[in-house]
């Protein structure tokens, strides 16, 4: 789904159309919720193309505060403005986020910090804080929670995670103090991610259901699924005869992640367990 927008020279986002992707899984004992949207340039290089991007604004508008209202009302995922890409987790397991906006750090963290307050989340003190990188734990009312802001290639990320009660199955679980990373592509084309020096072709379409539930990940081939060590780590992805795309990911110990081949090769990290 893309919806085009007029740039607003109040918003640091300099996207202008949205893409918005959604999946719910359900069974007799949960809902499993996934979320993912990334915003783009409208192309407008010419005065018949500006119109039409201006003729559509105010829809695209409404979709975006619709979208955001939603994860951060229903979800509980608060999302600061201006972001650029985004992906979200509701399952039995986790409450989880991941958000890309070019907003600087310090206004990223003061935006979480006064959202979460009003959700009644509880700052744990010894908050690490350091200009291009922050780590806060909170105390919910739902179980243990956590904040982890860095600074990337003129871009904030911020990755804001609850994690529930409820255990995953050994499909989704890392090993004990390692992390895993899930690989999956959503393109009509064959894709190669690289992590570090190790690479991987995923066929069109491979893993790209992985994010709609623990049983699905849990089916995955054995090469798709990566053991690591917690750190961060170089990501690149390129799909057919596209540019690459290069992010770095950290995982923390006991973390699972899923990583997506989204539109256009859009790299699409999502934190599952």
């Amino acid at each position: 789904m893309a919806i085009p927008v007029t740039p607003d020279p109040a918003r640091i986002s300099s996207a202008d159309s949205i893409r918005l992707g959604w999946q719910r899984t359900s069974g007799t004992t949960y809902v499993d919720q996934t979320w993912w949207a990334v915003r783009d340039r409208c192309s407008a290089d010419t005065l018949g193309e500006r119109l039409l991007c201006d003729a559509v604004a105010v829809l695209a508008r409404a979709t975006s505060r619709t979208f955001e209202g939603k994860m951060s009302v229903d979800e509980g995922l608060p999302l600061p403005d201006g972001w650029s890409l985004m992906t979200a987790k509701n399952s039995p397991f986790i409450r989880s986020a991941h958000v890309e906006t070019p907003r600087d750090l310090r206004d990223v963290l003061g935006f979480y910090r006064a959202a979460l307050d009003d959700r009644g989340w509880t700052e744990i003190d010894g908050a690490a804080v350091e200009p291009d990188r922050a780590v806060i734990g909170f105390t919910t009312a739902d179980g243990p929670a956590s904040l982890r802001l860095t600074r990337q290639d003129n871009k904030t990320i911020a990755d804001l995670s609850l994690r529930k009660r409820m255990v995953a199955t050994a499909g989704l679980l890392p090993k004990p103090g390692q992390s895993r990373l899930l690989l999956g592509n959503q393109t009509d084309d064959a894709a190669d991610i690289t992590v570090d020096e190790l690479t991987i072709n995923l066929p069109a379409h491979a893993g790209e259901k992985l994010a709609y539930s623990d049983h699905v990940a849990g089916e995955l081939p054995d090469r798709q699924k990566i053991d690591l060590p917690p750190g961060k780590y170089r990501v690149t992805l390129k799909v057919g005869g596209g540019a690459a795309e290069r992010r770095e990911l950290e995982i923390a110990a006991n973390e699972t992640w899923g990583l997506l081949v989204g539109p256009d090769g859009a790299p699409l990290p999502m934190r599952l367990y």
